[in-house]
């Protein structure tokens, strides 16, 4: 009988602090930030993502990066364990990569930050304001000198399966591009569907395709958003493919940086890819997580603990979230009294 084969161990990127909450309407409070960070820590997570280091005007939600990174840094809760961690900021443009730097000499920055590049040029120029040619120049230059003060650069493609803007892509587009990221001294690659475009049989070709071009799987990070349903379809099918690394979002949060916060309207990214706050949204980690377990994948992380900080997380957003599996728990090991 033919039987598909899994990984036994995957590695889970939690990006709630950054990419879940930048969704959000009302700006999160920062000791609730600091909190969460510290929770996914001792749930056993070691690579997360922090906050966005550009300009805040846009994206208010970020406007306390410098604090929270120092807060993070100096927190007596997680201090054994910061060695193992690996947090992450965003930093499209030049200035914030240098802000990025800054904040490591004082000791309080990040250990990776992140590049993104679309296939799609309408959406490169709409996402970064430069064009391919510029974009790859800068982000050259933003490797070296992040390497130079000790930190690593993850490369992000994105449009990988469609553009909201120019519709269809193609996929060979996307692996040239995570070529030239790494021929650039990329650490890592996250391949993203950032609008739900992805269908779980063109995930599995994708991947197929850039695990033939380049066989070593810790060099990818699989990257799903749930605008149509599709997020742990496309894990299973990235699965199959052989991809080990997946990024993901307690109660499904996240999207593009919010138009409106705390009640007053903000450029955010601006309309064409900005939808309802529950609609869109990243593959859910609660649900994620006892998945994988289910599945026998170790994840490395506390099932338990993790859906007892996903319970939390709807009362710091407020509203109920997408987690199935907070209110159906895990599957029984054995007999329930009922």
């Amino acid at each position: 009988m033919f039987q598909l084969k899994y990984p036994e161990k995957v590695t889970l990127g939690e990006i709630t602090v950054r990419d879940g909450f930048q969704h959000e309407e009302k700006f999160i409070p920062t000791p609730a930030k600091l909190w969460l960070l510290e929770e996914l820590i001792l749930a056993g997570f070691r690579r997360l993502e922090v906050t966005n280091l550009g300009n805040p005007k846009g994206m208010p939600q970020f406007a306390d990066a410098d604090q929270l990174l120092k807060a993070v840094r100096s927190s007596r809760r997680v201090k054994e364990l910061l060695p193992e961690v690996e947090l992450t900021a965003v930093t499209i443009r030049e200035k914030a990569v240098d802000r990025a730097i800054e904040l490591k000499k004082q000791g309080i920055g990040p250990d990776r930050i992140l590049q993104m590049v679309s296939t799609s040029p309408s959406h490169m120029y709409k996402n970064s304001g430069l064009d391919h040619k510029g974009y790859w120049a800068m982000t050259e230059d933003s490797i070296k000198k992040a390497h130079d003060h000790g930190i690593k650069v993850n490369g992000t493609v994105s449009t990988i399966w469609g553009c909201p803007i120019e519709g269809p892509t193609e996929l060979k587009k996307a692996v040239e591009f995570t070529k030239h990221y790494l021929e650039l001294g990329a650490d890592d690659i996250e391949h993203a569907d950032h609008d739900g475009s992805a269908p779980p049989d063109k995930v599995y070709r994708y991947f197929s395709m850039v695990l033939d071009a380049l066989p070593n799987p810790d060099l990818h990070i699989a990257h799903f958003h749930v605008t149509r349903g599709w997020g742990l379809a496309n894990v299973l099918a990235a699965l199959q493919a052989g991809i080990t690394h997946f990024e993901c979002t307690l109660g499904g949060t996240g999207g593009q940086p919010t138009n409106f916060i705390d009640g007053y309207p903000v450029s955010g990214t601006g309309a064409y890819y900005y939808q309802d706050p529950n609609i869109v949204g990243l593959v859910c980690t609660e649900d994620l997580v006892v998945m994988l377990d289910e599945m026998g994948i170790d994840t490395g992380v506390n099932v338990d603990r993790v859906l007892e900080i996903g319970r939390m997380m709807e009362k710091i957003c407020g509203r109920r979230l997408r987690s199935e599996c907070i209110g159906t728990g895990r599957i029984p090991k054995g007999p329930t009294g009922f």
